[in-house]
């Protein structure tokens, strides 16, 4: 599906409209809008996704939670009824953490992941800044992080008790993260960025 040859009477798609696009490229779905994903990630954004991914795997094996990265469907219902082919938000984080099983079926995840993780690129910045954070605050993720290749920081916001996301966090590349949500475990960034 070339977006912009599109022939449609609407430019307001759903996951059963989305489902039906055989091209190659990746799209996610906000409220919605269709948009494009970037080109192929960087050799930096791809060393940090498989660092990270890594690290979780590891700690979560035998664990309850189970981390899959992009690219992965993550389809965002606005209420619990909503059929599948009806949900207008569907995104493919860069990692996410599910730890409620019912939430997993071979399409990918329905409703909100325990954690998510987006890398940023100048090309989903604003979006992963903007948007996605507005999205996942709303459906509920109870923690976000956005990873910064170019300072090599992390910026992790937690939903607090009334529903959104509190003030973030800034981890530099030389600090732990903690992440009491999925216990005790304690990500050393300089692992994450390592070369």
């Amino acid at each position: 599906m070339a977006y912009a040859r599109r022939e449609c009477l609407t430019d307001h798609f759903t996951y059963g409209l989305y489902l039906t696009w055989d091209d190659d490229q990746r799209w996610e779905l906000i409220d919605g809008e269709a948009h494009c994903m970037s080109p192929a990630p960087s050799l930096t954004h791809q060393r940090i996704s498989m660092n990270l991914s890594g690290i979780f795997s590891t700690y979560l094996k035998d664990k309850p939670c189970r981390a899959f990265a992009a690219p992965f469907d993550v389809r965002l219902p606005d209420y619990p009824e909503q059929a599948d082919d009806e949900i207008e938000t569907v995104v493919q984080p860069d990692l996410v953490v599910i730890c409620d099983h019912s939430k997993l079926d071979e399409k990918g995840c329905r409703g909100a992941p325990d954690l998510v993780v987006e890398i940023l690129s100048p090309g989903t910045a604003h979006r992963d800044l903007r948007k996605k954070f507005e999205i996942y605050e709303r459906h509920g993720v109870r923690e976000y992080w956005l990873v910064q290749p170019t300072d090599r920081t992390v910026m992790v916001f937690r939903l607090t008790e009334n529903g959104t996301f509190g003030r973030h966090e800034l981890y530099a590349d030389d600090e732990q993260l903690p992440t009491p949500l999925l216990g005790d475990i304690i990500v050393e960034l300089n692992e994450v960025f390592a070369d």
